[in-house]
C-alpha cells in the first residue's frame, strides 16, 4: 500500500538574522551574518568569544507580550512557543482537527541554569556549612531557593509540554535529543507518525539557547569553535580553506506537517511536500564523524530511497556545513559518494555560515530554508567563502544567492554521537 503523502503547511522561525519567516528569508538571501562578539556575559579568557544570538530584544519583547509568555519563562521555551505560534497562525492550525489526532515532536536540550545563579546558591550553601561546599548542602540550598516549576523548566520535555499545552495537543508527543540532529529527527519522526496513522498533523521542529559560559567553555575545550574573534561576522566559513570551527548560535524552527488529504480538505496553504527521511548512526566516536562518511552516505541514500527519487533529481543540498575542517571535508566526500557525477551539478550551501550552529534547532531551521527555497526558486548562499579547499570542490553558492530551477532538495543534519538525519522536500504537485 502506498504511504500517505505528507505536506508542509506552516513554518515559523526565530534566528540571529531575523525573527519571523519573511524577515529571516530576506536576510538569508542577502547573505547577512548574525555572528557578533558576546556581550550578555563576559567571555574573557576563552579562545572563542563570539556567537550568533538573537539580538532584537524589543521585537522579542513584543512577541512575548503578544503571546502572554511569563517573563520567568526560559528563553528556549519562549523561542519554541513563538516559532510554533508563527507556524500555526500561518496555516490556521487546530480549528479542523481533534486534539487527540494532533502530535508534537520537538528537538531540544532544554533550559539552562545561569552560572551566576549557581554561584549564588553555592555561596549560600558554603555560608551554612563553614568554608566547604558539600553536595548535600548545595542541593538543600538549591531546593530551598528554587520553586518546583523552575526546576521543571530545566528539563527538555518541559519545552514540548509547554507548546502542547498552548495548542491543546493530546496525541503523540516526543522530545528528542540527538545533539545537532535533534530537530531534523523530530521532523522525520513526525513524518513517520503521520504516515502510520498515529496522527493527522503535527507540530515538529526544535529550539536551542545554549550560548552560556558553560557551553561556550565546553565547545572551546573540544576545539570545535572558531577563534576568529577579530572579525566575528566572517568567522563561520563552511567549506572555505581557512575555516577553523563553527560559531555557536541560538534559535528555533517549527513546521506544521499534515496528511495531504486533510490539508486539501481544509484548503490549507501547501508550501512543499515532505517526501523522504533517512537516518543512521556512524557507530564510530562520540565527537567525530566517521572519516569515510559512511553514516552520512547511508542517511542520504535512505532519504532518497524513501522519497522514491534517484540522486539526479535532487537540485539543491542544504548542507550540514558546520565550518569545522573535518565535517566539511567528510560531508563533501559523502555527497560525492551518493550523487556521483551529479554532485558537481548540485548547488550546495550552508545556512550556518549566516546563523551559526544552532545545535538542536539547526535541522528544523535548515529544512524551513529548503521549503522557502522551493517556494521562491531561490538558493541562499554560503557566505565568507573566499579560499577554495581542494578537498571541498563542489558548488557551494559562494557569497551571493542565486535563482535556480528547484523541484527537489535535500537537507543534511549530522551530529555528535554519529547521528545522521536527512530529509527530502519537493515542490508540491497535486
Amino acid at each position: 500500500m502506498d504511504k500517505p503523502r505528507v505536506v508542509v503547511t506552516g513554518v515559523g522561525v526565530i534566528t540571529p538574522i531575523g525573527i519571523g519567516v519573511e524577515n529571516y528569508w530576506k536576510a538569508a538571501l542577502a547573505g547577512a551574518s548574525g555572528s557578533r562578539l558576546i556581550t550578555h556575559f563576559d567571555p574573557a579568557g576563552l579562545p572563542s568569544r563570539m556567537a550568533a544570538v538573537v539580538r532584537e530584544e524589543e521585537e522579542l519583547q513584543r512577541v512575548r507580550s503578544r503571546l502572554g509568555v511569563d517573563a520567568e519563562e526560559s528563553r528556549v521555551a519562549f523561542f519554541a512557543l513563538a516559532a510554533a505560534s508563527m507556524a500555526a497562525e500561518g496555516c490556521a492550525w487546530g480549528s479542523y482537527y481533534r486534539s487527540d489526532r494532533l502530535g508534537i515532536f520537538v528537538g531540544t536540550s532544554g533550559g539552562r541554569v545561569d552560572l551566576q545563579r549557581m554561584a549564588e546558591i553555592a555561596y549560600r550553601s558554603r555560608a551554612e556549612n563553614g568554608r566547604e561546599i558539600s553536595v548535600p548542602a548545595y542541593i538543600k540550598e538549591y531546593c530551598k531557593n528554587l520553586n518546583g516549576n523552575f526546576v521543571l523548566r530545566l528539563f527538555p520535555q518541559y519545552v514540548t509540554a509547554l507548546v502542547a499545552g498552548r495548542f491543546g495537543i493530546t496525541g503523540s508527543s516526543s522530545t528528542i535529543q540527538t545533539a545537532c540532529t535533534s530537530s531534523a529527527q523530530a521532523v522525520g519522526e513526525a513524518l513517520r507518525a503521520i504516515q502510520r496513522g498515529s496522527v493527522d498533523a503535527a507540530l515538529s521542529g526544535g529550539s536551542e539557547c545554549i550560548v552560556s559560559p558553560i557551553e561556550l567553555q565546553l565547545f572551546c575545550l573540544l576545539g570545535a569553535l572558531s577563534r576568529r574573534n577579530g572579525e566575528p561576522e566572517r568567522a563561520s566559513r563552511p567549506f572555505d580553506a581557512e575555516r577553523d570551527g563553527f560559531v555557536l548560535g541560538e534559535g528555533a524552527g517549527v513546521l506544521v506537517l499534515e496528511r495531504l488529504d486533510h490539508a486539501l480538505e481544509r484548503k490549507a496553504p501547501i508550501l512543499a511536500e515532505l517526501a523522504g527521511y533517512g537516518t543512521s548512526c556512524d557507530a564510530y566516536r562520540v565527537t567525530d564523524e566517521a572519516p569515510d562518511g559512511r553514516g552520512a552516505i547511508l542517511a542520504m541514500r535512505r532519504a532518497l530511497e524513501d522519497a522514491c527519487l534517484p540522486p539526479e533529481e535532487i537540485d539543491y543540498v542544504n548542507a550540514h556545513g558546520t565550518s569545522t575542517p573535518m565535517n566539511d571535508r567528510v560531508e563533501t566526500l559523502a555527497i560525492k559518494a551518493v550523487f556521483g557525477t551529479h554532485a558537481h551539478k548540485l548547488a550546495v550551501s550552508s545556512t550556518k555560515s549566516m546563523i551559526g550552529h544552532t545545535i538542536s534547532a539547526a535541522g528544523a531551521i535548515e529544512l524551513t530554508t529548503c521549503v522557502l527555497a522551493l517556494r521562491d526558486q531561490m538558493i541562499p548562499p554560503t557566505i565568507n567563502y573566499e579560499y577554495p579547499d581542494p578537498e571541498c570542490d563542489l558548488d557551494y553558492v559562494p557569497n551571493h544567492a542565486r535563482t535556480g530551477k528547484l523541484e527537489a532538495v535535500l537537507s543534511n543534519s549530522f551530529g555528535f554521537g554519529g547521528h545522521n538525519d536527512c530529509l527530502v522536500v519537493k515542490r508540491f504537485n497535486p
